[in-house]
C-alpha cells in the first residue's frame, strides 16, 4: 500500500486527506443523525403528559431543550404557546431552521469531497503523462523504468481518486435521505403538539410513535 501511495506521487496527499475527512465526517454523522438521538420515542407524549399535569416550567423547557432535536423545536413551541397559534408555529418554524442546520453540518462536505476527487485523480493522471512525454522526448523510448514511472501515477491517482469520491458520494446521498427522513419526522410531530394546544386535536397514549 505504501509503494502504491509513493508510486502515486504527492497528489496522493489530498487525496489520503480526503479520505480520512470522509471516514470520519461519515462516522460522526452516522452517530448524530441516529434517529433514536434526533427523534426519541415517546417524547411528545412526556410534552403532553406535562401540561395536562401543568408541570411546563422553565426547567422542564431546558431539559426538553437540551434533550435532542425534537425537544428543541418543542420547547421553542411550548414558549410560545400563550401567544397564539401562528405564533407558536412562527417560533417552530425558526427553530427548526436552527436545527436543520444542524443536522446537515458537514454533509456538504462530503459531496464537495465527492465532486473534487475525481479531478484530484485527473489532474494527477495529467502530471503522469506529462513526465511520460517528457521522459520520450529526453530519453527515447528505450528508458522504460521511467515510462512505467510516469504511467503508475497517471494511473494510481485515477483510481485513488474514483476510490475516494464514489464511497463520498454514497454516504452524501445516505445522510441527505437520512436528514430529509427525520424532518419529516420533527414535522409531524411538532403539527400534533400545535393542534393539540390550539385546535381538537388531543394527543392519545402512544400517539407520538405513530408516523
Amino acid at each position: 500500500m505504501f509503494e502504491l501511495i509513493v508510486a502515486g506521487g504527492w497528489l496522493m496527499l489530498p487525496l489520503l486527506l480526503c479520505s480520512l475527512a470522509v471516514m470520519v465526517i461519515s462516522i460522526e454523522r452516522y452517530i448524530s443523525l441516529h434517529p433514536d438521538k434526533v427523534l426519541p420515542e415517546n417524547l411528545l407524549g412526556q410534552v403532553w403528559h406535562w401540561l395536562k399535569q401543568r408541570q411546563v416550567t422553565s426547567d422542564k423547557l431546558s431539559e426538553l431543550r437540551d434533550s435532542s432535536p425534537l425537544g428543541q423545536v418543542l420547547a421553542a413551541g411550548l414558549s410560545n404557546s400563550g401567544h397564539g397559534r401562528e405564533v407558536m408555529k412562527d417560533s417552530i418554524e425558526e427553530a427548526a431552521n436552527q436545527v436543520i442546520h444542524n443536522l446537515e453540518r458537514y454533509v456538504s462536505i462530503l459531496g464537495t469531497i465527492a465532486a473534487i476527487a475525481p479531478l484530484i485523480g485527473l489532474l494527477g493522471t495529467v502530471v503522469g503523462m506529462i513526465k511520460v512525454f517528457t521522459a520520450i522526448m529526453l530519453e527515447g523510448t528505450g528508458n522504460a523504468g521511467v515510462l512505467a514511472g510516469g504511467i503508475s501515477e497517471a494511473l494510481i491517482t485515477t483510481a485513488a481518486g474514483l476510490s475516494v469520491a464514489i464511497p463520498a458520494l454514497a454516504c452524501h446521498r445516505f445522510f441527505e435521505r437520512r436528514i430529509d427522513s427525520l424532518v419529516v419526522g420533527m414535522e409531524d410531530q411538532a403539527i400534533k403538539l400545535v393542534d393539540a394546544l390550539h385546535g381538537d386535536r388531543v394527543l392519545a397514549p402512544g400517539e407520538s410513535d405513530s408516523p
